[in-house]
């Protein structure tokens, strides 16, 4: 006998229809794998418009000038975020921004490349009017400075008004006018007990005429220091003849045979460390990623067929005396037999019925429905009995049986 239902359930009783699912499922895919892809580059994608002192601030006191004039220039620059990325032979920019500011990675893995550090100079408050600008509120302290390279070299420095003349070089490509105030190297610090020997050396490479030094070579190695930050920044790169000498002050310290420029930002709270998610959609591991993705791809197209867990198939014939009833009835009614059942369930109303009206046990057949006939009610037995029996469709024996079912609650009564 076969399992399937006789009427197959309507179709507005499903829950979820198979293109909704697939609208369900798409949208969750793409904005898991979104979810993944933005966490593993979200670190990159930050602008870093904050007004800092760094090269992607477009404040006053950023280098994102200097970035973007490398850039149509053919120079290459590219920004690091990581002491992982240090390890290249393009010069290294490092734009501290206070004397707190951690340089021991640089100054550690940097010791036969060419770096420059670029000394910080203006305190700044946000620009309300302007989201990323900057408004100097005079200058930084000389402990904010001299604190970038301390305790490994500890310079000593001064501030003062400048009348803005040109700068002293010392071998230097450019020319450079001195910042409005500048800031400036004295020497070394001779109170320093932490100075190592390979730092005591202090080669002047601009000056400003007066003994104090704007740009410096420090010890043995491609290590320059920039006292004033104003011959780089966005302040300085506003005046177009500054702008050619910053290009060509890069290119000369950049002599070994670089690819471009690095500007560091990790120093600047921009950095992001290793993350094992970005691997995955990096090569070698991106192949990986991209089969596993068509593997669950290919998983999801094979089980779109079906919409839940598969179920195992029910019995035939289920156990019990009510399952055997229903298949009983299933079976005459898949033969189209109901309307021979009038006469067998008038039988059985007879019977209910004298039991429960108390007829003599003596009565039989014709005298049994005489005396049923006998009892009060507006139709007679026998007369209901006939209807059922000679019902010859489904809707006259329901009729029929109704009609039966209600004289008996009629003379219940």
């Amino acid at each position: 006998m076969s399992d399937v239902t006789i009427a197959p359930p309507s179709s507005d009783a499903t829950l979820f229809h198979g293109r909704t699912v697939a609208l369900m499922l798409a949208i969750g895919i793409v904005g898991f794998s979104a979810m993944l892809v933005l966490g593993a580059y979200a670190p990159d994608l930050r602008s870093g418009r904050n007004g800092g002192a760094h090269a992607l601030s477009n404040a006053v006191t950023g280098y994102a000038g200097l970035v973007q004039l490398a850039q149509a220039t053919g120079r290459h620059p590219r920004i690091i975020r990581t002491a992982h990325e240090f390890d290249t032979e393009d010069l290294l920019v490092v734009t501290a921004e206070s004397g707190a500011t951690d340089v021991s990675a640089a100054l550690m893995q940097r010791a036969t490349r060419p770096t420059l550090f670029v000394l910080p100079k203006w305190r700044t408050v946000p620009d309300d009017d302007h989201p990323g600008w900057a408004r100097y509120r005079g200058l930084l302290p000389l402990s904010e400075p001299i604190g970038v390279l301390a305790p490994g070299v500890r310079f000593a420095m001064r501030q003062y008004r400048s009348g803005g003349g040109a700068l002293v070089s010392n071998g230097v490509p450019g020319r450079f006018r001195a910042p409005r105030p500048i800031q400036v190297i004295t020497g070394i610090d001779p109170d320093n007990d932490q100075q190592q020997d390979r730092w005591r050396k202090l080669i002047p490479l601009l000056t400003d005429g007066r003994g104090g030094v704007v740009l410096a070579q420090v010890g043995e190695g491609p290590l320059y220091v920039l006292s004033d930050p104003d011959l780089l920044n966005n302040r300085g790169m506003k005046d177009l003849g500054q702008a050619r000498s910053a290009l060509a002050l890069l290119d000369w310290m950049n002599s070994t045979d670089p690819d471009g420029i690095a500007f560091d930002v990790s120093m600047n709270g921009l950095g992001h460390s290793r993350s094992p998610l970005k691997l995955l959609f990096e090569p070698p591991f991106l192949a990986m990623t991209l089969a596993i993705a068509a593997a669950l791809l290919l998983a999801g197209l094979h089980a779109f067929g079906r919409f839940g867990p598969p179920r195992a198939r029910t019995r035939a014939i289920a156990f019990g005396k009510a399952a055997l009833v229903d298949n009983s009835a299933l079976l005459i009614r898949k033969a189209g037999r109901e309307a021979r059942l009038g006469g067998r369930y008038a039988a059985a109303m007879r019977d209910r019925a004298t039991r429960a009206f108390g007829a003599p046990a003596r009565l039989r057949d014709g005298a049994l429905d005489a005396y049923l006939d006998s009892l009060k009610g507006a139709r007679r037995f026998t007369d209901l009995i006939q209807a059922a029996d000679a019902a010859s469709d489904r809707h006259s024996l329901l009729d029929a049986a109704q009609a039966l079912h209600d004289w008996q609650e009629d003379k219940s009564r």
